[in-house]
C-alpha cells in the first residue's frame, strides 16, 4: 500500500542535477556557461513547471559557482571540484544548508531555494514513497525516456534510441530496466482485471 501524503513530494518540485547539466550543456567544466535558459518539466507527464536562467564558473581548479534565476529568486551555489582515483576531477554542489557535497539539489513546492535531500529531512519523500506498484513502474519507465530524451519527442517513442554520448552498456541496462517495468506493468494490470472480475491468473 502507498503511504498517505504527510510530507510534501520532491518530485512534484524542482531538481537540479549536476551531472546531467554537464551533459545537456548548460555547465562547462573548465569554463564559464551562460546566462542560459533551463525550464523543468513534470515528471508525470510533459507539462513545463517553471523556467528561468543558469550561470556557472567552472574555470577554477577547486572551487566555482552556479547562479539561479527564477522570476524574483536569485540564489547563488558554491560548486567544488574533488580529484577522482584515477585522474581528474569531479563537480560537485556545497549544500547551502548542510555544507556537505552532493551531486543533487531539490527545491519542493511551496520552498524558496535549493537544497540537499538530506537538508530537508522529514518534511519530504521521494514520488515513489506515495505510489503503488504498478504507478511504480509507470514512474520507473518516465525516467528513463527523461534520461535518454535529448531533443526527441516522446510520444514518437516507446523506448527512446541510444543517445550519443552514452556507452552501449549503460544503454543496455536501461533497455533492460525498461523491459522489465514494461512486463510489470503488463502483469499487474491483467492480475488486476482478474481480481476485478474474480478470476485466478494463470
Amino acid at each position: 500500500m502507498p503511504r498517505a501524503r504527510e510530507r510534501v513530494c520532491l518530485h512534484d518540485g524542482l531538481k537540479l542535477d549536476l551531472n546531467l547539466l554537464a551533459r545537456r550543456g548548460f555547465i562547462r567544466p573548465g569554463a564559464k556557461s551562460g546566462p542560459t535558459g533551463i525550464r523543468w518539466s513534470s515528471i508525470y507527464w510533459n507539462q513545463e513547471l517553471t523556467s528561468g536562467v543558469i550561470t556557472a564558473d567552472m574555470s577554477g581548479n577547486h572551487e566555482g559557482w552556479l547562479g539561479l534565476q527564477l522570476g524574483n529568486l536569485e540564489q547563488w551555489i558554491t560548486l567544488v571540484a574533488q580529484p577522482r582515483p584515477f585522474g581528474g576531477r569531479q563537480w560537485y554542489f556545497t549544500c547551502p544548508v548542510l555544507n556537505r557535497s552532493v551531486s543533487v539539489l531539490w527545491r519542493p513546492p511551496g520552498a524558496r531555494d535549493f537544497r540537499s535531500r538530506q537538508a530537508w529531512g522529514r518534511q519530504v519523500a521521494y514520488a515513489s514513497q506515495f505510489i503503488d506498484r504498478i504507478n511504480r513502474a509507470h514512474l520507473g519507465k518516465s525516467r528513463i525516456k527523461r534520461r535518454l530524451i535529448a531533443d526527441l519527442d516522446p510520444d514518437e517513442w516507446d523506448l527512446l534510441p541510444k543517445p550519443k554520448w552514452m556507452r552501449w552498456s549503460t544503454y543496455n541496462r536501461y533497455v533492460e530496466q525498461y523491459d522489465k517495468y514494461e512486463a510489470f506493468v503488463k502483469y499487474g494490470c491483467a492480475a488486476a482485471l482478474a481480481r476485478l472480475l474474480g478470476k485466478n491468473l494463470v
